[in-house]
């Protein structure tokens, strides 16, 4: 591929990846939701999504690789991070801070990952970061307190906005992850076995105690009508995770970690769409100023960024490089 292929096969290919990707990724919250609200534990919901996709990616990887799968030290090292932080990690996380927090308020939280990945080259490059860039990520800080509504008489809960930060640790894992590029672990592969390592993590956890396993037959409840639980719950297992992560992974190595992540941003949009559709969760005013801040100062530390790629490129975050 020549260089001038490069930008058609961007457009063409990574952002409607990104974008399908962020809308299956985004409607995990109102389903998982769903479930934790009818006595499941985040756990639970976890072990369930990620067991079921592993089953499923695990039958399509054996079909497609099919006597070439030769994992080398390095590929299996990057594989048992993805599976621990990037898939067990930010699921464990994003669906603890659901249980207390509204499905919209938790990703905006997790979605300061961009921010984190700007802040955490600067510390690895121990360049300052240009006037834009911090004013950005000044922004993002701002929208943080009106999205946690700090001004507020009750604020939100303590601990779901804990977990929502630890979920965007992991989710700016998850990035800096999925655009390692190993001839031996293609992104069926990478899926398949980040999946299989995630749930076997939580499973292990919820046998020693560590983490609560708690499931429920009631129905659940979305669009105000009852149902049976394995809608969400398959749901989560084909399209929340099985196509989620795989055009998530095919969309980081198009358009890069930087790129993909800020356009992973529209899955505060479908996550909220689908709250308010299944779930009638409508964010508040302050929410709503805190998210309009909060993405517009991502979307400047990302322009500043893509400007200065040229001159200064991602190195900390090259395939190959650790969080």
């Amino acid at each position: 591929m020549t260089s001038l292929d490069a930008p058609a096969r961007t457009t063409r290919f990574g952002l409607p990846m990104a974008l399908v990707s962020a809308f299956t990724f985004g409607s995990s919250g109102p389903m998982a939701k769903a479930l934790i609200d009818t006595g499941w534990t985040a756990g639970a919901a976890v072990l369930v999504r990620l067991g079921g996709s592993a089953i499923v990616l695990g039958v399509v990887a054996a079909i497609l690789q099919r006597g070439r799968l030769r994992l080398s030290s390095a590929s299996l090292r990057t594989l048992v991070a993805y599976g621990v932080v990037a898939m067990a990690g930010a699921q464990l996380s994003f669906f603890n801070a659901v249980r207390t927090l509204d499905v919209g308020v938790a990703l905006l939280l997790e979605f300061t990952a961009p921010v984190l990945l700007v802040l955490w080259t600067a510390a690895r490059t121990r360049r300052r970061p240009p006037a834009p860039t911090l004013i950005g990520a000044a922004l993002t800080m701002v929208g943080l307190g009106f999205v946690l509504d700090l001004a507020g008489a009750g604020g939100v809960d303590p601990a779901g906005v804990a977990w929502g930060l630890l979920a965007a640790v992991c989710l700016a894992a998850f990035f800096v992850l999925s655009e390692r590029q190993h001839d031996d672990l293609p992104p069926i592969v990478m899926a398949a076995g980040g999946t299989a390592i995630g749930a076997g993590v939580i499973a292990l956890t919820g046998l020693l105690g560590i983490v609560p396993l708690g499931f429920a037959a009631a129905d659940v409840t979305l669009a105000g009508n009852a149902t049976t639980w394995l809608l969400p719950a398959l749901w989560l297992v084909l399209v929340s995770t099985s196509i989620a992560y795989l055009t998530g992974i095919g969309a980081v190595r198009r358009l890069g970690t930087r790129s993909a992540s800020f356009v992973a941003l529209t899955e505060v949009l479908f996550a909220a769409l689908v709250a308010w559709a299944l779930l009638a969760q409508v964010p508040g005013p302050s929410q709503v100023v805190g998210g309009i801040c909060i993405i517009t100062g991502i979307v400047v530390v990302r322009r500043t960024e893509a400007t200065r790629a040229p001159a200064a490129p991602e190195t900390t975050l090259e395939p190959g490089h650790a969080l």
